[in-house]
């Protein structure tokens, strides 16, 4: 598929009659749509330097499909945590309770895994009381898991609870679930809504421009940056390795690289690099050392797979499971230092699940607020088959053809990679 020939076009389970609930709001007009203009630069997935689209506009609709007053809604979390999956969960009930007067939103627990019988999970029953504090604490209330489960299960179970809206918070995998979770209710002609809120601490879904939780994740990166910088600095010959999430994208290890300005050799998925020889990294840091006395590398997860060899396996949600490539480094590192005879002081920090499992701050709170409630609009208008998310200023509808169909990734070839390579100044040594 052609990216530029994309379909905008939401999906509805049938014509919105019921006057909505909601008092005061500012209704969208679907007629006026959400025309933007997007470049390479901004989306890495176009094929094409420039993109004028129109997107469905979120927001409340005058006319709502469901009943609200008898919908039952439920949530499911998928994947690994990120900061902020509590925050949304709490923004959906409180929207969908206060606003839109539904009685009934469950929790399903563990992941897809909840809706399987063989599993034994139990089902949450979700008010504002029991998600009052929630968005205080990282992770999710509910559990998640990873790995496919059969979509006709999952609705044989929507069924069995009597559940007229789906709302599934999950990265690339899950929205790929939830696709076919829309297309095995539909051969059953059911009149179910699935809606995505994607999530990943990654940054990495396709036409996803910010997943929640991503900001957090930078902040905090950025704070170990500077924790191994001082450790680095605070001994002679000193070299501070630190270790991000990233497995297919490095946006934490390159967005908080420019947010600290003190990293000298960023390592990430989307840009190769060797070891040795002229313009490998091992000759860049004795450089860098024997004229600054120290360094900072920062290595996103996934860089310099190829170096390790072996073939890639999958683990249940189709992620590749990575080999230790900071264990390569340091290995190599410090056997360079000894046959070149100059030292090394190597500290090496791997802040990964610290990052993931905290808190969201103000900004990726305020965030998942509207995520929540753009989300429980849709549905309540009978929206399927689309997830909700910030393109741009604007929030919007996209469908979820869009969103699974594969990963993104930073653009090496974008003003933004550049001026995170002005900041290492890494050209100078690697070359």
């Amino acid at each position: 598929m052609k990216h530029f020939d994309f379909i905008t076009k939401i999906p509805n389970l049938g014509t919105p009659k019921i006057k909505s609930p909601l008092k005061g709001a500012r209704f969208v007009d679907e007629a006026s749509p959400a025309t933007l203009m997007l470049t390479s630069g901004e989306l890495t997935e176009l094929d094409t330097d420039v993109l004028q689209k129109d997107f469905e506009k979120a927001g409340p609709r005058e006319r709502v499909y469901f009943d609200t007053s008898k919908a039952r809604c439920a949530i499911v979390t998928c994947g690994g945590i990120c900061p902020g999956i509590n925050d949304v969960i709490r923004a959906i009930v409180h929207e969908a309770h206060y606003h839109y007067g539904v009685r009934h939103v469950l929790g399903i627990t563990n992941g897809l895994r909840g809706f399987i019988p063989k599993y034994g999970y139990d089902v949450k029953e979700l008010t504002p009381d029991t998600v009052s504090h929630i968005h205080q604490f990282g992770g999710t209330i509910l559990g998640s898991s990873r790995g496919l489960q059969d979509p006709e299960e999952i609705v044989d179970s929507l069924e069995r609870l009597n559940i007229n809206v789906l709302f599934v918070i999950g990265g690339d995998g899950a929205m790929r679930a939830a696709k076919s979770i829309v297309n095995a209710v539909s051969a059953r002609k059911r009149n179910i809504a699935i809606i995505g809120i994607p999530k990943t601490i990654d940054n990495d879904i396709n036409f996803i421009t910010r997943s929640f939780g991503f900001d957090t994740a930078v902040e905090k990166a950025a704070e170990v940056i500077q924790c191994a910088h001082v450790e680095a600095t605070g001994i002679d010959m000193g070299v501070g390795l630190v270790k991000l999430m990233g497995r297919e994208a490095g946006f934490i290890a390159a967005q908080a690289t420019l947010a600290m300005q003190e990293v000298n050799f960023l390592l990430v998925p989307e840009q190769p690099f060797t070891l040795t020889g002229p313009g490998g990294l091992l000759e860049a840091v004795e450089s860098r050392l024997r004229a600054r006395k120290h360094a900072i590398i920062v290595c996103a997860e996934g860089a310099g797979q190829d170096l390790l060899g072996g073939e890639i396996e999958r683990d249940p949600s189709g992620n590749p499971k990575l080999g230790d490539i900071c264990g390569l480094l340091v290995d190599q590192l410090e056997e360079y230092a000894q046959a070149r005879n100059f030292e090394i002081n190597l500290k090496f920090i791997d802040p990964s699940y610290l990052i993931r499992s905290v808190p969201a701050n103000a900004g990726d709170r305020v965030y998942c607020g509207f995520l929540g409630q753009n989300a429980v609009h849709a549905a309540m208008a009978g929206k399927t088959g689309m997830v909700v998310s910030r393109l741009k200023s604007s929030m919007v509808h996209l469908p979820l053809d869009l969103v699974a169909t594969e990963r993104r990734r930073i653009n090496i070839n974008s003003d933004w990679w550049s001026a995170v390579m002005e900041a290492t100044g890494q050209h100078e040594y690697l070359k």
